[in-house]
């Protein structure tokens, strides 16, 4: 296995600092040290990148194409390595593991189809009217181009689908930016083995060497990254903490950049009344499982109910306390998560008016199913309770009547998702509450629940702050190609000196917007 760092198609480790992964499930450290990059071998990595930059951004949407699939292809090749690498590095099952390598592929592939078809680069075109009155319109046409050089930081919770050869990783190289990734000190060797993989795709397909680095190192590494001015962007997936600590550092910079950091939610779930008298029982099971999915540590984690005090809410917190009471604990991904939990659920409980319902023992880096219930009026008064709790930890919030419900949605801190439990009727009454969650959220839900985040066009992974530094953006589908783009306007340029995707003859057959008019003419 790689130990050194990646640089350009070429192993690295001028340094003597090393780091070590950590089996979350025996507490001891793996054999393999990893060399913790330098600031010259970061300095390297960011001047192959650009200068890749230069022949990559040029390459055409099929040589993409065939790149990306051939990424996913020598990922699936290193069959139960990297399978049990993962598992050793995060403790998870080995389904899940398998689950999101299907995943990783099915994201590579989705965006090499994106690429290869062409139109995803909102080609605009503005032909010249020399006898408009009172004055003649010039010949403009846009389209969005690659940004440059991006680092992308891999997350702690998605050692692959958010990861080396993640969602960030793909958009990115789908765009035409090369990636230098800042690799997770808790999956190093899973990191590794996809990088070579990587690697090895590059050299298959005839792409710049510099188009990918991975760097291992902590926070010094990743400040040293977003700080270089051949940097162009940064994706980040994680805690709030760190994610603004990122955004921070990034706009302090001579040239400011764009960080589009994923930074957690407490994704409330408000149970309406009809559906809870008629179908509460029904959706204990489906919540409960939902709150301690992977023990709890999704950004989607749904870590707020909402309902109206009654005697009816009374059973339906005894049953959901009930089946909390039988959900096993489970290991966390590494003991700073562990703690962090520790400490987070601690605070919680320790609040005034907060009331734990039930608390599973968590030691040995294993987290308990935890749930609790407040007053409307004690959650409203102390903002310390939006805070995320990353694990399987749920607050129910009681409200005196509707009115306070609304006030509970107008209080929330802006989010990744939204759920509604109700009826037809429920949804009827509550048109008010759904205007005031499409300002809060990113996606809002009817009747399901927040975990699972599909891959297609129509998805949006993203929220107001502060679960994402910018809500116009999503992490996940389609759309995230976006985010490593920005527009060009060409005005009275020769045809033959326009990109192919703006030329008159549209030899790529992509959908164009030509003077208002979407066509492939």
């Amino acid at each position: 296995m790689i130990t050194e760092n990646l640089i350009a198609g070429t192993l690295s480790s001028e340094g003597k600092a090393t780091m070590q992964s950590v089996n979350p499930l025996t507490q001891n450290s793996l054999p393999e040290r990893f060399a913790v990059a330098t600031q010259g071998e970061i300095e390297k990595a960011c001047l192959e990148a650009n200068k890749a930059h230069e022949t990559y951004k040029n390459k055409s949407g099929k040589e993409k194409s065939v790149f990306l699939r051939r990424i996913a292809e020598e990922i699936e090749n290193l069959g139960d390595v990297l399978i049990e690498r993962a598992m050793s590095e995060t403790g998870l099952p080995e389904g899940r593991i398998i689950g999101e390598r299907g995943r990783t592929c099915n994201q590579l592939r989705v965006f090499a189809d994106l690429v290869e078809e062409g139109s995803w680069v909102n080609a605009t075109m503005d032909e010249a009217l020399p006898e408009r009155k009172p004055l003649p319109r010039v010949d403009i046409r846009k389209m969005l181009i690659p940004v440059g050089p991006v680092a992308v930081f891999t997350a702690s919770n998605f050692p692959l689908a958010f990861s080396t050869a993640g969602g960030d990783t793909a958009s990115a190289l789908a765009a035409g930016c090369p990636v230098i990734v800042k690799a997770h000190p808790a999956h190093l060797g899973t990191n590794a083995l996809v990088a070579n993989a990587i690697v090895n795709a590059i050299e298959k397909c005839n792409i710049p060497n510099g188009v990918f680095s991975s760097l291992n190192g902590e926070i010094e590494t990743g400040q040293q990254l977003v700080k270089h001015p051949l940097i162009k962007a940064v994706g980040f997936t994680g805690s709030y903490s760190g994610g603004r600590a990122l955004f921070d550092l990034a706009n302090s910079r001579p040239e400011p950049i764009p960080v589009y950091a994923e930074m957690g939610s407490n994704n409330p779930i408000f149970i309406l009344s009809e559906k809870l008298r008629n179908h509460g029982l029904q959706m204990v099971e489906t919540i409960a499982n939902s709150v301690n999915l992977g023990a709890g540590q999704f950004c989607t984690n749904p870590g707020i109910l909402v309902m109206e005090q009654s005697e009816t809410t009374e059973m339906f917190l005894e049953n959901l306390t009930k089946t909390f009471e039988k959900l096993p604990s489970d290991t966390m991904l590494s003991g700073g998560i562990h703690s962090k939990y520790l400490q987070k659920k601690s605070e919680f409980s320790n609040s005034n008016g907060v009331s734990m319902l039930f608390e599973n023992i968590s030691d040995s880096w294993k987290a308990g199913p935890a749930i609790a219930k407040v007053s409307a009026s004690t959650f409203m008064d102390n903002i310390h309770l939006q805070e995320e709790v990353f694990g399987p930890f749920t607050i129910a919030v009681l409200c005196r009547n509707r009115k306070e419900m609304l006030e509970v949605a107008n209080s929330l801190n802006g989010q990744l998702t939204g759920t509604l439990m109700g009826t037809n009727k429920d949804f009827e009454e509550s048109k008010d509450l759904i205007e005031i969650l499409i300002e809060k959220v990113g996606r809002l839900i009817c009747n399901g629940v927040p975990t699972g985040v599909e891959v297609c066009p129509a998805m949006h992974h993203g929220g107001p702050f502060p679960s994402t530094s910018n809500a116009l953006f999503t992490s996940v589908g389609t759309d995230a190609i976006k985010r490593f783009t920005r527009p060009v306007a060409f005005q009275n340029m020769p045809n033959n000196l326009l990109p192919s995707e703006l030329q008159n003859d549209n030899s790529l057959g992509i959908w164009r917007t030509v003077n208002g008019e979407l066509t492939k003419s």
